[in-house]
């Protein structure tokens, strides 16, 4: 039986039977990182890593599409516990790996051009950026306090393999920023699919995957619209929500 705190609860994945535990303290996962646990790569075998992994999310929807051995880094300790409880919850310890510590330096400890596949759901905005929130957990979810786009870019590339792929959501508005980032440390975008709430607005996310040392050539795919006219789930991410579809 999984010990939970007081404010803890169990919430369900709605996919492959997967549960996990969230708390209203901390930052909860959202649509972003379920999409980007769909979006990313997912080699059969080999390694992956995930990058502010929060309570782990990513890592455990990714690990219904993969046998692959996946990493998980988060620098915040309540999280991590949370997230190595959920591990243990969906008796996955055989593949996942939860790891306390600090993107920027993680290749200290796990060595550099070791992985497969690199997925990351950053904060998104700078710190100078909006009101940060007085919750410490929510603003570093939030907000560049740990780390920026460029550490985060830095290490992707440290821990990729050559013409291994970095997967990442991020902010629409950034997409820019992200792109001229990534090609500063020769990680190339190669696949984009912007998120659009609705139909008729404009993008509100991206999903990028990209290829250390790869060649240019940038392939966008068609928009995913999140909610149809009667405000609905569109039928693609109905099939993601439960698990039918595999990826997106």
């Amino acid at each position: 039986m999984v010990e939970l705190n007081k404010d803890e609860r169990i919430d369900d994945l709605l996919t492959h039977g997967l549960y996990i535990i969230q708390s209203d303290e901390v930052f909860s996962f959202s649509l972003d990182a379920v999409l980007l646990g769909r979006f990313a790569p997912a080699p059969p075998k080999g390694r992956i890593i995930d990058l502010c992994s929060g309570n782990g999310v990513i890592p455990m929807l990714l690990a219904t599409r993969t046998k692959a051995q996946i990493d998980a880094v988060e620098i915040q300790e309540r999280l991590y516990h949370m997230a190595n409880r959920s591990v243990a919850m969906n008796k996955l310890e055989h593949q996942i790996r939860m790891i306390h510590g600090d993107l920027r330096d993680i290749h200290l400890k796990l060595g550099q051009g070791g992985y497969d596949v690199v997925t990351v759901n950053p904060p998104y905005m700078p710190v100078p950026a909006g009101e940060q929130n007085m919750n410490p957990h929510f603003a570093a979810a939030r907000h560049e306090i740990h780390s920026t786009l460029e550490d985060v870019i830095v290490a992707s590339g440290r821990l990729l393999r050559n013409r291994g792929k970095l997967a990442m959501v991020h902010r629409a508005g950034r997409f820019v920023d992200i792109c001229y980032m990534m090609r500063q440390y020769r990680i190339e975008p190669k696949r984009v699919r912007f998120v659009h709430s609705r139909q008729d607005e404009e993008a509100s996310m991206v999903l990028i995957e990209a290829m250390k040392e790869g060649k240019p050539g940038l392939r966008i795919e068609s928009p995913l619209i999140v909610f149809n006219d009667k405000n609905e789930y569109c039928p693609e991410l109905m099939e993601v929500f439960y698990g039918k579809k595999g990826s997106i």
